[in-house]
């Protein structure tokens, strides 16, 4: 991540996607409605982005037809994952279909800026080089079939808090981004690209709360973890395995360890190569 010499935080990440997430339902009506339930329903408590993407679309195409949403919130609030991120591009999804031919995914793309940084890459929920303010998404191919492993320790770490106290060397030109080729299915390859870089946020992030040090480091001990970073902002933490079994297996044991943190394994990889 580097920073621009018009000040803004310039993106720099490899996104992939985990089969693991919150759940999204749009019952087309009159008005527009939404039902928040899940095990972290209750941390809802302010805004929410989708209520957010359906207003954002409706400003753009008042004739849309909305509905109520229903929100089964199953991962952590304020966790560095982009499930908020998710959940909004799920619901413009969900409002281009009840919408036949009135908001394309020209137009989708085009909205997704303006629900935050990750929201467009997002809507195509897969693998992808993000750059800019998160606006420019190219795509990645070849992204192998891997496992990972998410833990969070139980807290929230704000973005913006997190960005506020980054301060990555200012320059007028940044240099260009290595050019990322096609993995050809291929884990060494994907392991030899992201183990050359960083999260920038990661070391603030554990100033932050230092439960992230913790996560990190029982991350690291864990069998088989071939890449252990911060996810985005945090305060999740991921590890990633060659398969989907040995995260599990590794999860198994990290819950045993850690009964009061949020841990899950999934799997990591292309959904449109599966």
């Amino acid at each position: 991540m580097g920073r621009r010499a018009d000040g803004f935080h310039e993106l720099r990440s490899l996104v992939a996607f985990a089969g693991v997430g919150d759940t999204v339902e749009l019952t087309p009506q009159d008005g527009l409605d939404l039902r928040i339930e899940g095990p972290f329903a209750a941390a809802l408590d302010g805004g929410n982005l989708v209520m957010d993407a359906a207003e954002v679309a409706r400003a753009q195409l008042p004739s849309l037809t909305l509905g109520r949403f229903r929100l089964v919130k199953t991962l952590p609030v304020a966790a560095g994952i982009g499930g908020g991120s998710a959940d909004a591009a799920a619901a413009l999804r969900l409002i281009a279909r009840a919408n036949e031919g009135k908001l394309t995914e020209a137009a989708a793309v085009a909205l997704a800026p303006r629900l935050g940084s990750d929201v467009a890459v997002c809507l195509s929920s897969a693998p992808a080089l993000i750059t800019g303010r998160g606006e420019i998404v190219t795509s990645v191919r070849g992204f192998p079939t891997c496992g990972v492993v998410l833990a969070n320790p139980g807290v929230e770490l704000s973005t913006a808090d997190a960005m506020a106290r980054l301060t990555p060397r200012r320059s007028r030109g940044l240099p260009a981004m290595p050019r990322l080729s096609d993995f050809a299915g291929e884990f060494d390859k994907l392991m030899d690209y992201a183990g050359q870089r960083r999260n920038d946020l990661e070391p603030v992030a554990a100033r932050l709360a230092p439960e992230v040090g913790k996560a990190l480091a029982a991350l690291r001990r864990l069998d088989g973890a071939r890449l252990v970073r911060l996810s985005g902002s945090g305060a999740t933490c991921f590890a990633v395995f060659a398969t989907p079994r040995a995260a599990l297996r590794a999860a198994t044991v990290l819950a045993q360890d850690q009964p009061d943190w949020w841990i899950t394994a999934s799997m990591l990889g292309d959904p449109k190569a599966q």
